[in-house]
């Protein structure tokens, strides 16, 4: 498990300000703001995040050290992180994404199906996006109690149900 978790993004300049278009990917949005300092992936950091508004997927944000257009625009399509000891524990059957991905996918009777490469979430329900041993396609596998009735983080594994033909054989 990584010591960090993504809470959300950059999207670019709102205005000529400075100010940016944020992201949030908590399941308080807002809480995006507490969980300072949020980190990118090259190490900056940001002390202070203050929501000035809110628009359409997001917010609109003051970040310290951003003072121009400029700057925040070069910070577009930039995650931010924050650290996992600042996040709220999770109910057993919730998960953070990060600790999902790199996990090895099993089916029910204990062959490998793949990797977890990523967690989609397009709206309508997650999907874990599996990438295959051997082939450069991957497979998306629906993130349901069905399709994935066991999770385990200390052995690293999922089981998982796959509906029929998914993981064709090659």
């Amino acid at each position: 498990m990584t010591d960090k978790i993504i809470v959300g993004s950059i999207g670019g300049a709102f205005g000529v300000q400075g100010e940016v278009r944020l992201k949030s990917y908590c399941a308080d949005p807002e809480a995006i703001a507490d969980y300072t300092p949020l980190t990118t992936e090259d190490g900056r950091a940001f002390n202070q995040i203050v929501l000035t508004g809110r628009m359409k997927n997001g917010f609109t944000a003051r970040i310290d050290g951003v003072i121009t257009k400029e700057d925040a625009d070069a910070l577009r399509n930039v995650s931010l992180y924050a650290a996992r000891d600042m996040m709220p524990s999770l109910p057993d059957d919730e998960y953070y994404y990060a600790d999902l991905i790199g996990l090895t996918v099993m089916d029910t009777g204990g062959a490998t199906l793949g990797n977890v490469k990523n967690v989609i979430d397009h709206g309508a329900g997650d999907l874990l996006e599996v990438s295959i041993p051997g082939q450069s396609e991957t497979v998306l596998l629906p993130f349901t109690q069905a399709a994935v009735p066991t999770i385990d983080l200390t052995a690293g594994r999922i089981i998982a149900d796959p509906p029929d033909g998914l993981f064709a054989a090659t």
